[in-house]
């Protein structure tokens, strides 16, 4: 039997992705099963909070086939008894014979995974993803966020080629075509929260909502905030969307960052506008950047930041390109902030 651990990974990372903006606090892990003669025979990933982590479902659905079987999860086996036992117990308790897995858990309540499972006779190892990968990293945010002690971060604008967001005229609707538009509201669905400035609110009346191309809201939506101290309950017919939905708004981003972390958030997404993307990458606090690209061109018009960041390219802020994904005409470029690349 010749063992593919990548494709197993993948199939692992592809079921942490596809809970995504589920499962916070937690993480959004992935695991799948496979039998002694290394077919595959579960799959399963980290349900909403107080239900069943990824690895007992894979396990639920492998069943008796999971017997002197392989393991292979995002992350590594928790060893904590919360709303749930301990995953480590439960592959111990199914006769694994070995488990390998992509991240250690950074988590001090949880870690140990590794150490009860070897201790009990299995082989554990962790394994790196392949170099071209077909998903991404699903954890990537919830392992920053608990190494900041802050919700992760993507500031994410759509620009024409010679980089503006707006026309001179302030139109700015649609830049991006309707492949475009329609990923945002799939990213949008992965999110524990957008976030927009009180100028983005009253001007664009958004609803911030994730839906479907016929105008339904998928299953899952993000928390709506505003930063900012301009009242929108007083703004007449602009915000409706915001009003009818329910939103919540802080005076600055500081505020906004710790109660969302309080309350389970660790990945939010930054849509607008130009000054709330100033003071977030002013404050230090960008983790990722989401670039969408439209063939168009202005020559003028109204940029992605409002104010300077950087007053010389030395001092610029740095980042690292993880992910270009092709939309139609449009083009979404995907960063990381280069200081995090390594850890993570």
């Amino acid at each position: 039997m010749k063992l593919d651990l990548d494709a197993a990974l993948i199939r692992a990372m592809e079921a942490g992705q596809s809970v995504r903006g589920t499962t916070s606090p937690n993480p959004p892990v992935g695991a799948v099963i496979l039998d002694a003669e290394g077919n595959l025979v579960g799959t399963g990933a980290t349900q909403p909070v107080g239900g069943p982590h990824a690895e007992v479902m894979a396990l639920q659905e492998a069943g008796s086939s999971a017997r002197g079987g392989i393991a292979v999860v995002t992350l590594e086996p928790c060893n904590h008894t919360g709303r749930t036992g301990p995953c480590a117990e439960a592959l111990i308790a199914a006769d694994i014979s070995q488990v390998y897995f992509l991240h250690p858990d950074p988590n001090g309540v949880a870690a140990g995974g590794a150490q009860t499972l070897r201790a009990a006779g299995i082989e554990v190892a962790q394994i790196e993803a392949p170099a071209e990968l077909p998903v991404s990293d699903a954890l990537i945010p919830w392992l920053t966020s608990l190494r900041l002690g802050r919700p992760h971060v993507t500031l994410k604008f759509a620009q024409t080629l010679d980089g503006f967001t707006a026309a001179s005229d302030g139109t700015s609707q649609w830049i991006t075509g309707e492949h475009a538009r329609e990923w945002v509201h799939v990213d949008r669905a992965r999110r524990d929260a957008i976030i927009i400035g009180t100028g983005t609110a009253l001007a664009d009346n958004p609803s911030l909502t994730a839906r479907f191309p016929d105008g339904t809201l998928r299953e899952q939506q993000p928390r709506r905030v505003v930063i900012g101290q301009r009242n929108l309950e007083d703004a007449g017919a602009a915000s409706s969307h915001l009003r009818e939905l329910g939103y919540d708004q802080f005076a600055n981003i500081d505020d906004a960052l710790i109660s969302l972390y309080e309350a389970g958030a660790r990945d939010v997404l930054v849509e607008g506008g130009a000054g709330l993307a100033s003071a977030f990458l002013n404050a230090g606090y960008v983790d990722a950047v989401q670039a969408y690209i439209a063939p168009l061109l202005l020559g003028e018009g109204r940029g992605v930041l409002a104010h300077p960041v950087a007053q010389t390219l030395q001092d610029a802020r740095r980042f690292q390109r993880v992910g270009t994904t092709v939309l139609g005409d449009d083009v979404l470029i995907e960063y990381v902030r280069r200081p995090y690349v390594d850890d993570e």
